[in-house]
């Protein structure tokens, strides 16, 4: 395996998958597919308490504020069970790693459903953490793996595209569910979802074995060298910029766009359904150069984020930001997974444990920033500062990590 990427910003190598991916192999779309619907049930359950969190406070009897946990503690697991799964695998086939996962996200879900208590949600919502950090770990390289790799960036784009289809009808239908027949039912109706997953996953993934077991010290290869760093750099301040505005949206559609609760329904609805676009649009831009990905991501967030100050008001105003903003995020999780992809070929969950890291630890501290600029100074101090933060990260994409990737090769798992 070459220590280097002798073409720096093309298109996604071999080597990002560890295993040599069989060329033109039809029968690999299917397994992409699993892997992908299991991403969409993954990303529904985790944000599903957001729309049932009063009615899961009243029948477990705690606050809302208490009821919150179910939203961060997923979250803070997540950020430490990326690093710590990647090296706790092993060589353990990565089939039988996904399945495990897939196993644990439906444990969650029934638990979840039958919990007669706050501290067994807890526990439930805390396997979900356990399985989220995982996921994000190992499912973009699996999908890789199983494709040729002219076809990995669009495999990486079908796995990822889970993500905006669950903000475009996996929330949604949860709280639907939840208004319906109870929160009890919309967690049994993920489970049921997760089982079918499980299923179509144990006949289609085919054997994924690893080169050689990740390392404890392996992890630390994406911040010893250059162009794995700047990608973390440019993925924090990123993110961070995003959720200190994100988190303000509605706030900043009612107050700042004075639009009525039916046209911010339908807005954010909008949203969902352009980074749905934008994610399958930044497939097309890494599968030609991960770093430019990258770029074209920050600067279209940065001028969304900017543009949401200075737009004025009124739904057309309203909705031109939210096209922009939704196609923008819509292709983070591309950009910033396809260019780690490509800046460390050699040692590609080393590089995703870290950037779910990043990720998580992104989001709390942006939305604790964006919150204090809120109670200090109103919701466009969140978004200018979502912008500046954007920026920055936009300057790290252009500036930072031009060399090589090269370093003694670390083998992929």
């Amino acid at each position: 395996m070459p220590s280097h990427c002798p073409t720096c910003d093309g298109a996604l190598p071999a080597a990002a998958s560890p295993a040599a991916a069989p060329p033109h192999a039809r029968a690999a779309w299917p397994a992409v597919g699993a892997v992908a619907v299991g991403t969409f049930v993954m990303v529904s359950t985790e944000f599903m308490p957001i729309g049932l969190l009063t009615d899961i406070a009243r029948g477990l009897q705690v606050s809302d504020g208490v009821a919150g946990l179910m939203v961060t503690m997923p979250g803070v697991l997540a950020a430490l069970a990326g690093p710590a799964l990647s090296v706790a695998a092993g060589r353990l086939d990565r089939r039988t790693v996904m399945l495990a996962l897939t196993a644990l996200l439906l444990a969650s879900n029934l638990l979840a459903a039958l919990a007669p208590d706050f501290a067994t949600m807890l526990l439930a919502r805390l396997m979900l953490g356990a399985a989220v950090g995982g996921f994000w770990t190992f499912a973009p390289g699996v999908a890789g793996q199983m494709v040729s790799p002219a076809a990995q960036a669009r495999a990486l784009s079908l796995v990822l595209a889970g993500v905006s289809v669950s903000t475009v009808l996996g929330v949604p239908a949860g709280s639907l569910l939840g208004s319906l027949a109870g929160w009890r039912f919309a967690f049994a109706a993920s489970a049921a979802l997760t089982l079918a997953v499980l299923l179509a996953q144990w006949r289609l993934l085919p054997a994924l074995p690893p080169a050689r077991a990740i390392r404890p010290a392996d992890l630390l290869t994406p911040l010893r060298r250059a162009r794995p760093r700047a990608v973390l750099v440019a993925v924090v301040l990123m993110v961070m910029g995003h959720f200190a505005a994100y988190t303000y949206l509605k706030p900043l559609l009612l107050q700042v766009f004075a639009l009525s609760a039916t046209q911010v329904t339908a807005l954010l609805l909008t949203y969902g359904a352009a980074g749905f676009a934008g994610n399958f649009l930044v497939g097309l831009i890494v599968a030609r150069s991960a770093r430019a990905g990258m770029m074209a991501t920050t600067a279209l967030l940065a001028l969304a984020l900017l543009a949401s100050t200075l737009a004025g008001s009124g739904f057309a105003a309203a909705a031109a930001v939210v096209l922009a903003w939704g196609v923008a995020f819509g292709m983070v999780p591309g950009a910033a997974t396809g260019w780690m992809l490509r800046s460390l070929p050699d040692a590609p969950e080393a590089g995703q444990a870290m950037l779910v890291t990043a990720f998580q630890v992104a989001i709390a501290s942006g939305a604790t920033l964006g919150g204090r600029v809120v109670d200090g100074s109103g919701v466009p101090g969140a978004m200018l500062l979502g912008a500046a933060l954007v920026a920055a990260a936009l300057a790290a994409a252009t500036t930072l990590g031009r060399g090589r990737a090269g370093a003694a090769a670390v083998s992929a798992p």
